[in-house]
């Protein structure tokens, strides 16, 4: 009889984790019929209406399983950090309930054989060994950032390091990357005092389980990636990178019509639109859309243009698209008259859609991750404008160490209350997005070339695939 094996998943609930989670976990059902997954679903109050269509519309076949956990409540006015410990240690209960049912239908669907959880969510390693499987974390962003976070926590811990004293300095040598990475091109949540306790919880969190799964791929970051086996510090923790995971074509809940889009993209010619998009959260305030509007009209490239409307100031929404009549006194005046024939302002719309299209050339970007692996597939050169969490990472990341982007601004940054460190000039966004565009550019012949290998890569013997069959192995050898 075949030998089964049921695995759960425990993401977080931002949307660009989600997303990246169930690929994976189709990506597992669809390489080995053995597993079952099923996928617990933590409903944080800030889940957003787009999020939930998102999860509403995913195809779920039989061996890929959904369970929507009850919502809870925490406490007003807790700040970021506490509200989001306070979340996951509510939902623990929840979770324990909903693994002990499952272990109960081990006749019809297998034995437990693993936990997998998302990196914020790593204090749930606890369900895991409470159940005696081992704890495999997902982590959404790459190899290189991994490596960073274990290194500081290394760096907090043993050296006695805190906030203040790597504000001192102005890069620091860290073993996955190949060249020194600047202080201010550390996540935001090292540099700040108040985070000191949730970041040495999150990333003491890291070290604990008995692998690492990783949206990331050896051809991309391959310095990286040698670091978790040559430097002692790292080679300890198993890690799996497997992706690019990214769903080439997605439903999303679109407040324009992207039909429009792509009809007007299909008119253009290629390579020669500039896509500007910051993600669910990216938004900026009067003074920086003015500085962007102007930069696009003195480019005179074509362009689409997300803008999305910033929630209140210290408030924890996600943006909302702007109504017409709000974007005609926002924009320089008669802004949308001139550029009608070469652009579209719209609201929140399928990135990788766009990204797709043999139009755009390139790629205005806060620099998350997935959008990186997106744009990196679809073979688009980055010009890049990090806002906060890992971004200004990744964006150095991208541009200094890969040779794969262009700079914007790598030290921008926005606080969790929405203010953000400067105003980016229209002269300097403007020189990125000529550069983006350059057809005969070394960046672009990059990008061309890791987008081939990250096709290749998820294909028989290609890393990734080698990878994602070693990590069954292990599961399925749990049983």
């Amino acid at each position: 009889m075949m030998k089964k094996a049921q695995v759960v998943f425990i993401p977080s609930s931002g949307l660009s984790h989600l997303v990246s989670t169930l690929e994976f976990a189709k990506l597992l059902i669809n390489r080995d019929n053995r597993l079952r997954i099923t996928v617990l679903l933590m409903k944080s109050p800030n889940t957003s209406e787009a999020d939930v269509y998102i999860i509403d519309s995913l195809s779920i076949s039989d061996s890929l399983h959904i369970i929507k956990l009850p919502e809870t409540s925490l406490p007003p006015n807790m700040d970021r950090a506490s509200a989001m410990t306070a979340f996951l240690e509510a939902q623990k209960p929840y979770l324990k309930q909903a693994v002990s049912n499952l272990i109960t239908e081990e006749e019809q669907h297998g034995p437990l054989a693993a936990v997998v959880v998302d990196m914020f969510c790593t204090t749930m390693i606890d369900v895991a060994k409470e159940f005696s499987v081992p704890a495999l974390i997902f982590f959404t962003s790459g190899v290189a950032s991994l490596g960073l976070m274990l290194h500081l926590h290394t760096l907090l811990e043993k050296d006695n390091f805190d906030a203040a004293q790597l504000q001192q300095k102005n890069e620091l040598a860290v073993p996955s990357f190949a060249n020194l990475v600047p202080v201010n091109s550390l996540p935001s949540f090292i540099l700040h005092k108040e985070w000191e306790s949730f970041f040495k919880s999150y990333v003491g969190g890291l070290k604990k389980p008995d692998g690492i799964i990783v949206n990331s791929f050896e051809e991309l970051e391959s310095h990286a990636v040698q670091s978790f086996f040559s430097h002692t510090d790292l080679a300890a923790l198993p890690i799996y990178p497997v992706g690019p995971l990214l769903n080439p074509e997605p439903k999303t809940k679109s407040s324009v019509d992207s039909d429009d889009i792509i009809k007007w993209l299909d008119d253009q010619p290629p390579s020669s639109v500039v896509f500007l998009c910051f993600g669910t959260r990216g938004s900026f305030y009067e003074n920086q859309i003015q500085e962007i509007a102007h930069a696009i009209e003195n480019s005179g490239v074509r362009f689409i243009w997300s803008l999305r409307k910033p929630s209140l100031k210290g408030t924890m929404p996600a943006p909302s698209d702007y109504p017409l009549s709000d974007l005609v006194t926002l924009l320089p005046e008669g802004f949308l008259d001139r550029t009608t024939e070469i652009g579209k302002v719209v609201g929140w719309t399928s990135q990788a859609q766009i990204l797709a299209h043999h139009a755009i050339g390139g790629f205005v970007s806060h620099c998350g991750w997935n959008s990186i692996l997106e744009s990196m597939y679809f073979g688009v050169p980055i010009a890049a404008w990090p806002l906060f969490a890992e971004q200004q990472t990744n964006a150095f990341e991208l541009v200094c160490e890969l040779k794969l982007g262009v700079a914007i601004a790598l030290d921008y940054r926005v606080a969790f209350n929405g203010e953000h460190n400067y105003v980016v000039t229209a002269e300097k966004i403007e020189r990125g997005i000529k550069s983006v565009l350059d057809k005969d550019g070394a960046v672009r012949k990059n990008v061309k070339e890791m987008s081939e290998k990250s096709k290749k890569t998820l294909l028989k013997d290609g890393s990734s695939y080698i990878y994602l069959g070693n990590l069954i192995d292990y599961i399925i050898n749990q049983v």
